[in-house]
C-alpha cells in the first residue's frame, strides 16, 4: 500500500472563491485527490473546477459554521480540511477536537500562533520582542506619536488580502480612516522589492522555505513574481516561523529595502496566492503538505526550487452560464435544489 501523498484522499478546502483555496484546490486535484470545495459565495470559481464536489457553507463569522462543517465532514467521508482563508482558521481550530474524534485531520499550529498570525497588532509584539525587523505600528489612540511626514498605511489588524488598505501620506488622514476601517491600525509604509516566502514547516520546526519576489502587485495580488535567493531573507523568515511557533503550510510577507534591510511585514497561516510559482520552480509544496497533514514525514529535499524562475497572472473568464443551476449544485444539504 502506498505511504506518501499519492494516496488518493478526500481534502475539503475551504475559500476557494480566493486565490490561495482556488490554487490548493487545483493542486490536490492534479494529485489526484478528491476535493470537496467549500465557500460561502454561492459562485466561487472554485466550485467550477472539474470533478470537485462543491459545498456552500456559513461565514466563519456565523453561528452554524462549526455545525455545517461538522456534518458535511461526516456526510462525505472527508478525511482533512485545509483552511484556504484566514477566517477559517480559528473556528477550525477550536472544531479540532470534534473533527479529531470524528477522525478527520487539521495540520494547524496552536490557537495562541494562529492569533498572533491573524492580529497584525499582536503579530508586530511578537516580532518586536524577537527582535526581528517589522513596520512601525500605531494603534489609532497613538497617532499622535506618528512622524511628522512619514508614508503611511491604514489597514484592519485582521482580514486579508488588500481589503480596506490605504496609503496615506498625512496623519489628519489617517485619523480619518481609522473611522471608516474597521479595527484599524496604521504602519509606516515601505518601499523596496517586496517578496512572499513559501514556506512547510514540519513537526519537529524544521521549514523548507521558498522565496519569490513580488515583482508586479495589483489589489494585494502578485502578477508577476520571480523566485530567487538570499540567505538574510532565508535566515529571517525561519526566525519569523520560530517566533510564532508556525506548522504546516503557511506564507511569510516582507520588503528588502534599498539599504539591504530585510524587513517582514505579516505571516499568514495557509497557503499564499502565488504558491504555483513554488511548484514551477520544483518545489513539491502541495504533495509534501499532504504527507504531513496525515502524519507522514516531510521530505524536504523534494522542497528545493530553481532560482530566476518566473510567474505572470492576468484575470480570465473562467466559464459563463445559468447562475441558478451553479447555486443548486453547491446548495446544502436541505435547502432547495
Amino acid at each position: 500500500m502506498p505511504t506518501d501523498q499519492h494516496i488518493p484522499r478526500r481534502i475539503l478546502v475551504t475559500g476557494v472563491g480566493a486565490n490561495p483555496g482556488f490554487g490548493l484546490t487545483r493542486s490536490l486535484l492534479r494529485l489526484g485527490h478528491t476535493v470537496i470545495a467549500a465557500d460561502a459565495n454561492r459562485l466561487a470559481p472554485g466550485f467550477l473546477l472539474p470533478s470537485v464536489v462543491p459545498q456552500v457553507i456559513p461565514l466563519a463569522s456565523d453561528r452554524d459554521y462549526p455545525r455545517v462543517m461538522a456534518r458535511l465532514c461526516r456526510e462525505l467521508a472527508v478525511e482533512a480540511v485545509v483552511a484556504g482563508i484566514e477566517p477559517d482558521l480559528e473556528p477550525l481550530t477550536q472544531m479540532a477536537p470534534e473533527l479529531d474524534a470524528d477522525g478527520v485531520r487539521l495540520w494547524l499550529p496552536d490557537a495562541l500562533s494562529i492569533r498572533a498570525c491573524t492580529d497584525k497588532a499582536l503579530f508586530h509584539q511578537v516580532l518586536t520582542e524577537h527582535g526581528i525587523a517589522t513596520p512601525r505600528t500605531w494603534q489609532p489612540q497613538q497617532i499622535d506619536q506618528v512622524p511628522d511626514g512619514a508614508e503611511l498605511v491604514v489597514k484592519p489588524r485582521r482580514g486579508h488580502g488588500a481589503q480596506n488598505v490605504h496609503f496615506v501620506r498625512r496623519r489628519k488622514h489617517a485619523r480619518v480612516l481609522c473611522e471608516l476601517v474597521p479595527e484599524p491600525i496604521v504602519q509606516e509604509r515601505l518601499h523596496g522589492s517586496e517578496f512572499t516566502a513559501d514556506c512547510l514547516v514540519d513537526r519537529t520546526g524544521y521549514a523548507s522555505v521558498i522565496l519569490r519576489r513580488r515583482d508586479l502587485v495589483k489589489a494585494g495580488l502578485a502578477t508577476v513574481s520571480t523566485t530567487f535567493d538570499d540567505p538574510d531573507v532565508h535566515d529571517l523568515v525561519v526566525r519569523t516561523l520560530g517566533a510564532v511557533a508556525a506548522r504546516g503550510l503557511c506564507c511569510v510577507q516582507g520588503f528588502v529595502l534599498g539599504d539591504g534591510t530585510v524587513t517582514i511585514t505579516e505571516l499568514n497561516v495557509r497557503i499564499a496566492g502565488g504558491f504555483p510559482l513554488t511548484e514551477a520552480a520544483g518545489a513539491d509544496l502541495v504533495g509534501q503538505m499532504v504527507n504531513g497533514l496525515f502524519g507522514l514525514p516531510i521530505d524536504h529535499r523534494r522542497l528545493g526550487y530553481r532560482t530566476g524562475v518566473f510567474l505572470t497572472n492576468y484575470v480570465e473568464t473562467l466559464a459563463v452560464g445559468n447562475a441558478t443551476e451553479l447555486e443548486r449544485t453547491a446548495a446544502p444539504k436541505g435547502e432547495a435544489r
